[in-house]
């Protein structure tokens, strides 16, 4: 939406993202917040005699408001990521491609390019 109506903002920099965490891992007595598969993968090999319970958040509404203020929207702790164009023409064409009404080239696109993305590429 931004990107097609106020394009200018962000070519500027000014629209930034939110990132929550994907992942809360906890041992009973404390819990931590993790933003990837490397961080859990990390946690898991630091504590390997521990149980470890982990919650992998699907979404913003899985989150209690106070996790979601601590991890996500206090300025003090939250990380957010800002939102670029390195090429609007291409991006627009991008865009057109994956969001548009034309359903033959997006599923060529996707046929063509989707043996080259790995997950960790989705996470935005």
């Amino acid at each position: 939406f931004l990107y097609r109506y106020r394009r200018e903002i962000v070519s500027h920099g000014s629209v930034y993202i939110a990132c929550p965490p994907l992942y809360k891992v906890g041992d009973g007595a404390k819990a931590v917040y993790t933003w990837d598969e490397e961080g859990l993968e990390e946690i898991k090999r630091k504590n390997p005699r521990k149980a470890l319970n982990v919650q992998r958040f699907k979404g913003l509404g899985e989150m209690m408001p106070k996790q979601l203020w601590d991890t996500t929207m206090n300025p003090e702790t939250r990380r957010l990521q800002q939102v670029t164009v390195r090429d609007l023409a291409e991006a627009d064409r991008m865009f057109t491609l994956l969001m548009g009404d034309k359903v033959g080239p997006r599923k060529e696109f996707i046929m063509a390019n989707s043996k080259d993305v790995a997950l960790n590429q989705l996470q935005l």
